[in-house]
């Protein structure tokens, strides 16, 4: 086993030669990567055809398949009846990526609002614990909850705060994105020993077993301080981090086997390309 690379969603160049997000896996291959993530951030709307559509086309490509949840998801709002629909997405997410054949979806948390974070990460807490048991219920154990480590400084997802409410679940993944950590922390993440600190605060608090099979975003993106992200880049940039040559490195010599989905605007393919290039000049 290795490192799993692939794009969120289409990039341009996919658009220029096919029409259906079913023929992704197709590309996936074309491009040399390995693993696609489906968008439903905007609401999950997957029918039975387009389903099993993506699900055979990846099967006879060999691409593992991931699903992002919709972005309205907020775990932490102070509203009960937000809160009960974000279960409800996160289900239907279950719903789809179990359809397609993925198991893992990745969820936003939501913002902190006018609470302390340490209210917003109680409400979170209890939020996930619901919609992982309902999940149960409903036949969808296996896939896991992937909590997102989020960007903006005002939302819930800083990295303790992610890998708090991974604690919860021993099947529970960290979807560690490390634009979103390097924009919150206003360009935070400088060099391989910036890297190798996330990488062992992973371990020390969930484990060498998750830590070798966390799942992560990747891209370089525009911040602000103090609001932190403002949008994302493309690796052509050399204003804005991170790189990603140091992660690949240590990715490689730790022998880690995390599923790397490049979230570039529009060069997510090809950026995620160059990712797995940088990672096998390192094994």
């Amino acid at each position: 086993m290795s490192a799993l690379f692939g794009p969120a969603g289409n990039s341009d160049s996919f658009s220029k030669k096919y029409k259906s997000s079913s023929q992704a896996p197709l590309f996936i291959k074309e491009m040399g990567l390995d693993c696609y993530e489906y968008q439903c951030g905007r609401g999950v709307r997957v029918s039975e055809k387009s389903a099993a559509a993506l699900r055979s086309c990846a099967e006879q490509n060999g691409t593992k398949l991931t699903l992002h949840a919709p972005y309205f998801i907020s775990l932490s709002s102070t509203e009960p009846e937000k809160r009960d629909n974000s279960i409800n997405y996160i289900l239907q997410s279950c719903e789809a990526a179990f359809k397609i054949g993925a198991d893992r979806i990745v969820i936003h948390s939501g913002s902190c609002a006018k609470i302390t974070r340490e209210h917003a990460l109680e409400l979170a807490k209890d939020t996930i614990t619901r919609a992982r048991q309902q999940a149960i219920e409903q036949g969808y154990e296996s896939i896991h909850f992937c909590p997102e480590t989020m960007g903006k400084t005002n939302q819930l997802g800083d990295l303790e705060e992610v890998l708090e409410l991974c604690r919860l679940d021993d099947t529970f993944l960290p979807c560690i994105d490390f634009g979103h950590l390097n924009a919150r922390t206003f360009g935070g993440i400088k060099n391989k020993d910036d890297y190798a600190a996330i990488l062992d605060r992973i371990g020390d608090r969930l484990g060498s077993d998750r830590l070798k099979i966390f799942h992560s975003h990747f891209s370089k993106i525009m911040y602000t301080d103090p609001g932190g992200e403002k949008k994302h880049l493309t690796f052509e940039d050399d204003e804005y981090g991170p790189e990603y040559e140091p992660l690949m490195e240590l990715i490689a010599k730790r022998q880690l086997e995390p599923v790397f989905i490049c979230e570039s605007a529009g060069t997510q393919a090809e950026d995620a390309a160059l990712m797995k290039k940088a990672y096998e000049s390192f094994i």
